[in-house]
């Protein structure tokens, strides 16, 4: 088989999680499959679950630790894990050039097949999503130019409408609030017809929510309620995204896989 590359890049520890774990998951025992993680932050000022025991000051290191046992929990790492080492929260206020210029450096190295982030929606509308995202997005198109093997897909990972609804219905039927895509850090859904490619990922769901399970620290957004296990399941049995690059036109038939056609 061919080798091919799939890079991810996000801001933090449990970005990696979900979205696209689960295509990882199916590729896992391809002898030339090679993934490629790069997170931004390492969390440092996420939530502190009340059993977890970290602090602010610990916590950057715990979250770091917790997103090893995820992918322990996955069935498969990443073959190469990068930390750029940004202060969390500050995505931001980073100089966009040098953000870019970090994730290009990683990119130009490895020349992978495929590049995954966040989209114009960060998924929450988390600004460090939305930072390293458009660094992300400058540093393939940089490189595009070059002539280069590899970088044949850029990917916008996406939460359905449809999935952002039936998740939510979940909630409010257990009692919680439903998610506000109007406000920070809730989670957005885009319209089922923007999507370019959806992948069957039920038969390794499971493997995916046991992961997300393991940022223990983060209990409190992923894992609220008991209902929250179940309905992640039924989330994970498919993944979305957008493709960025090359453009893609409206009403054709949806790729099945991150690396179908390449």
């Amino acid at each position: 088989m061919h080798p091919r590359t799939l890079m991810l890049v996000v801001a933090h520890p449990d970005d990696d999680a979900y979205g696209i774990a689960g295509s990882v998951a199916l590729h896992a025992h391809e002898p030339a499959f090679r993934f490629v993680l790069v997170h931004a932050t390492d969390g440092a000022a996420g939530l502190i679950a009340p059993e977890v025991d970290a602090t602010p000051a610990t916590l950057g290191q715990v979250r770091r630790g917790e997103d090893d046992l995820a992918w322990r929990a996955h069935g498969r790492g990443p073959d190469r894990h990068e930390w750029l080492g940004y202060d969390d929260g500050f995505l931001a206020e980073a100089d966009p050039a040098a953000l870019a210029g970090c994730v290009r450096e990683i990119m130009d190295e490895e020349r992978p097949d495929v590049v995954c982030t966040f989209g114009p929606d960060g998924v929450t509308g988390h600004p460090d999503h939305l930072a390293i995202g458009r660094a992300t997005d400058a540093a393939f198109a940089s490189l595009t130019e070059d002539g280069g093997p590899g970088l044949r897909r850029l990917l916008h990972w996406a939460l359905t409408q449809s999935t952002w609804l039936q998740i939510n219905r979940a909630r409010q039927a257990a009692g919680m609030p439903p998610w506000d895509p109007t406000r920070l850090y809730h989670f957005r859904g885009i319209p089922d017809e923007d999507i370019h490619v959806q992948v069957d990922t039920s038969a390794v769901a499971e493997r995916v929510v046991a992961g997300l399970a393991e940022h223990r620290s983060q209990r409190l957004s992923l894992f609220d309620h008991p209902a929250s296990r179940e309905a992640w399941i039924k989330a994970a049995a498919h993944e979305h995204f957008v493709q960025a690059w090359p453009p893609r036109a409206r009403g054709l038939p949806l790729l099945t896989d991150v690396f179908e056609g390449l």
